[in-house]
């Protein structure tokens, strides 16, 4: 990505975080104090916390790795934290209205000085009526109890998702039934994972242990489907040097994935292939078990053709010419919305990635919008689709409602 797409998307990130922190000021530090020197302090906090993602993504690529790696924990971390703190706000929004709404109409009751003891017919002419205490106190002590349960349930919320992020990923058998693969082929392995986003918050022994877990699967195919890497060759060698160790016996498969495009991709379409991965870019290969065999075929990621990249785009066409239609044909694809081409080519099987089976909850939702599945086996046509959650993260370094994965597609014959 060049820089001044760097600094527009920062620009975008900048104003939406000013958005967001306008709303938490509002609610977590005018609605909780009263003017002085206590809100002037959590104002200046405020914009700062705001100004960090943004500035994070916009010094990504002038700060080396080293450096970068601290305001990026700090920023993305706490970004989690103040999303989650919106939502619950929100939530919360009908009981801040209803408890302000009682507390006005009490403040608007009468209350009668209490009578004293006069002579019978006598008159008092100081009598008087006084208006409920004032209800300041009242409301403050309601949005702070507010605030309070706002923070805690996301400050529980991210640290639960900062965890499900940094554990080990789940292992996800799909037994996948497709029409005229060979019985000889029954059962073969295809271990894929997806989304390891290689930076400066994601690598080391986190990838060494993914590394393993693959291994542990005994594959016959290994398939990365994309956004391995978040930085430049120079800087995440050494984190992506465990693809190296990859252990099948036929063969380590990679196609790119959106964010191969946000650094420079021709560099790591050259590393790649020392690791002992091979890059499928509009190609196929034959995947054989004695005298059986299937097509694995792979494409670049749909945002490749405006990358600027000579030769880069995806071409499915080009991929699959003068393939036997009678042999079944597994399409790498980054993302699953690819699958559309894919059904109109008779792709029997496509394996995506991209989504991270949304991340963060509620994003699934807003990934149906763009995207015709989240993660999981659907069917298309007649073509299947498997998408997988993804193994890292982007952002926010948490998951709530996706663990990372690593999927072991188990082929199966009709006739196996």
């Amino acid at each position: 990505m060049s820089l001044i797409a760097l600094l527009g998307f920062g620009t975008v990130v900048l104003l939406a975080m000013l958005l967001l922190h306008g709303y938490l000021w509002f609610r977590l530090v005018r609605g909780t104090t009263v003017p002085g020197r206590l809100r002037r302090r959590l104002t200046r906090l405020t914009l700062v916390l705001a100004l960090l993602p943004a500035l994070a993504i916009s010094l990504r690529r002038t700060l080396p790795l080293d450096a970068a790696a601290p305001l990026d924990w700090i920023a993305y971390s706490w970004l989690g934290v103040a999303f989650y703190a919106f939502l619950a706000l929100l939530v919360l929004e009908p009981v801040r209205l209803i408890g302000n709404l009682v507390l006005r109409r009490r403040a608007r009751r009468p209350e009668p000085v209490a009578a004293a003891l006069v002579p019978a017919g006598a008159i008092r002419e100081d009598a008087e009526v006084i208006a409920s205490p004032d209800p300041l106190p009242r409301r403050l002590f309601l949005a702070r109890s507010l605030a309070v349960t706002a923070g805690a349930v996301a400050l529980g919320t991210a640290g639960t998702g900062a965890w499900f992020a940094n554990s080990p990923p789940v292992v996800r058998r799909v037994p996948v039934t497709l029409a005229g693969l060979d019985s000889a082929l029954d059962g073969l392995r295809i271990v894929t994972f997806s989304d390891g986003h290689l930076s400066a918050t994601y690598g080391g022994r986190r990838f060494e242990r993914l590394v393993e877990l693959v291994n542990e699967q005994r594959p016959d195919v290994v398939a990365i489907v994309g956004d391995l890497v978040d930085g430049d060759v120079a800087e995440l060698r050494e984190e992506a040097a465990p693809l190296a160790d990859l252990v099948s016996d036929q063969g380590v498969f990679f196609v790119t994935g959106n964010h191969e495009y946000f650094v420079d991709t021709n560099a790591w379409l050259r590393h790649l292939p020392s690791l002992g991965v091979d890059v499928l870019r509009n190609e196929r290969v034959a995947i054989r078990r004695g005298g059986a065999s299937f097509d694995l075929a792979g494409i670049d990621d749909r945002t490749a053709a405006s990358s600027g990249l000579a030769g880069h785009g995806a071409d499915l066409d080009a991929a699959l010419d003068g393939r036997d239609d009678g042999v079944p044909v597994v399409l790498m694809a980054h993302q699953p919305v690819q699958v559309e081409q894919a059904a109109a080519a008779g792709v029997d099987l496509q394996l995506s990635g991209h989504t991270h089976g949304g991340q963060l909850w509620p994003f699934d939702y807003a990934i149906r919008l763009d995207q015709p599945a989240v993660e999981g086996l659907s069917r298309h046509g007649d073509t299947q689709l498997y998408v997988t959650s993804g193994a890292g993260y982007w952002g926010p370094p948490m998951r709530i409602g996706a663990r990372p994965e690593v999927t072991v597609v188990e082929l199966r014959s009709p006739r196996g």
